[in-house]
């Protein structure tokens, strides 16, 4: 009703210009390559003891995403930092397309949460490019771990994802820097 009463007395405009519309339910805009999304979801359906088991899943994955034998990286970041329990190494490759692997190797100290938050980003994040990497805003990341585990573990909860986030812009800079001495000669 709205369609004909709101636009039929407009000039130009009839009643049989402006047949009713089906509504058409809210569609989610994803801002998230789709692996990511779909673990979103998945940890947003879920209760918070199955949330902590899957989680709890994740971390054992972990090891999954080490550096293999024989790869080759653009960057490596091995570190120490005061926000993390043992050493963590970000390894990223990058092919023609600007798509990305990362790698991360942990240190048998580092906690629980750490392991599941890098086996999530890195499942999430493989292939996508290095663009769209710095671009994730970490808004997901309480979706996933709940509540309750970031307002405890805010440190441990985000560190991967700024590491992650680290070593791409660390790509794309030392990329804008050989341009720009290319472009200069």
């Amino acid at each position: 009703m709205f369609f004909k009463r709101g636009f039929a007395g407009v000039r130009g405009f009839s009643a049989q210009d402006c047949p009713p519309k089906r509504i058409q339910p809210f569609k989610k805009v994803a801002m998230y390559p789709q692996p990511l999304q779909s673990i979103i979801e998945l940890f947003e359906m879920l209760p918070d003891q199955e949330r902590r088991e899957t989680l709890i899943s994740y971390a054992d994955q972990a090891r999954k995403w080490e550096p293999k034998k024989g790869e080759s990286f653009e960057l490596e970041d091995i570190r120490k930092d005061e926000e993390c329990a043992d050493t963590v190494g970000v390894f990223l490759r990058v092919d023609g397309d600007d798509r990305a692997a990362i790698r991360v190797s942990l240190g048998p100290h580092v906690q629980t949460l750490t392991r599941a938050m890098t086996s999530i980003l890195c499942r999430g994040l493989n292939h996508a490019t290095v663009k769209d990497i710095l671009d994730i805003p970490s808004d997901f990341v309480p979706k996933i771990v709940g509540g309750e585990l970031v307002r405890v573990r805010s440190q441990t909860v985000y560190y991967v994802l700024t590491r992650m986030k680290g070593i791409c812009k660390v790509f794309l800079d030392r990329r804008r820097a050989a341009e720009g001495a290319l472009g200069n000669r």
